[in-house]
């Protein structure tokens, strides 16, 4: 083989190694993110904390590949960023932020982590998607088990704090729809696109969404900081979104959307532990058992979950 004809070959593996480096920067940067959204709502509004952190991390990225000469994408692909800004910026973590004003950052992140059932679900029902299988259906079933058992007290609590609570479990509800939306579309269309262009115009978009929702709510005289929420934001706009946000588009253009969607496993572990040490959140059977039926629900859909595949297939998919 001439080295014109293993070039290729070479740079698919550095783009696969680097996808599963970046993989990896989200399974741990986004588990503390949760924490980092709770501190910034102590004096930031909802809308305002999305809006500040993705156009100044879009802002910065898309100066950053500017400044390196790369083009970003052109007006053509504009309309689709729109959307993929809205459903997963907009929509997805717009819904996390608002749920954590009354639902604590661990348990939002264990809610969060059924992201893969909706992932599974809207993929079943996409065309050319994969059809969802009776065993795949049975791990939602045990991974929903698992929410319920985490909510369903302050669900039934009654008063102005469980009706609260139960609109943060329908926002980050919501959230998980629109991500699961976003990143089937954007594994569809915007494969051929600069990872880190895309990223930063979706960012831009998204924050512009967060924005107008932020004006329209009047939250700009409210704005306020102090040293915990400001550093809190500054930590959101950085590591949350310059770098997490990046390192997701560019894992989910180069690895297989089943293998992406495990940093679900890892984020609430991280959320939950840095929740209960540094803000005193709730740490009681509930929140060990439901993490656990979660991630049971995702084992399986994940090795069962396409109609027709025989275990071991399901099983080398999930590992791919």
């Amino acid at each position: 083989m001439t080295p014109r004809e293993g070039a290729p070959s070479t740079k698919v593996t550095d783009h696969v190694r680097l996808a599963y480096f970046a993989w990896i920067t989200v399974c741990l940067l986004w588990g503390t993110t949760y924490l980092g959204i709770r501190v910034a709502l102590e004096t930031i509004p909802p809308a305002s904390v999305g809006a500040l952190r993705y156009l100044a991390a879009g802002g910065a990225l898309a100066v950053i590949l500017l400044l390196r000469g790369e083009r970003l994408p052109g007006p053509r692909h504009w309309w689709g960023l729109t959307l993929l800004g809205f459903l997963m910026i907009g929509m997805g973590n717009g819904g996390v932020i608002w749920a954590e004003q009354w639902v604590p950052s661990g348990v939002a992140a264990v809610v969060v982590a059924c992201s893969p059932f909706w992932m599974a679900g809207i993929e079943s029902v996409l065309p050319k998607g994969e059809r969802l299988s009776f065993r795949g259906a049975i791990g939602l079933v045990i991974g929903f088990l698992g929410i319920l058992v985490l909510v369903w007290p302050d669900l039934t609590r009654g008063g102005d704090r469980g009706r609260l609570f139960a609109i943060g479990v329908v926002a980050l509800q919501l959230a998980c729809i629109g991500w699961a939306l976003g990143s089937a579309y954007s594994r569809r269309h915007a494969r051929e696109e600069n990872a880190l262009g895309t990223a930063a115009m979706q960012m831009l978009f998204g924050g512009l969404i967060m924005a107008i929702a932020a004006t329209l709510r009047g939250e700009w005289t409210h704005l306020t900081f102090t040293w915990r929420s400001g550093a809190a934001e500054l930590y959101l706009i950085v590591l949350g979104s310059l770098v997490g946000y990046s390192a997701y588009v560019y894992a989910l253009k180069h690895l297989p959307l089943s293998t992406v969607s495990l940093y679900a496993y890892v984020n609430p572990v991280i959320a939950v532990v840095l929740g209960t040490l540094m803000l005193g959140e709730p740490f009681g059977w509930r929140v060990v058992v439901a993490p656990l039926l979660v991630f049971a629900g995702i084992a399986v859909v994940k090795m069962y979950g396409g109609a027709g595949r025989s275990p071991r297939a399901a099983k080398a998919q999930a590992a791919a």
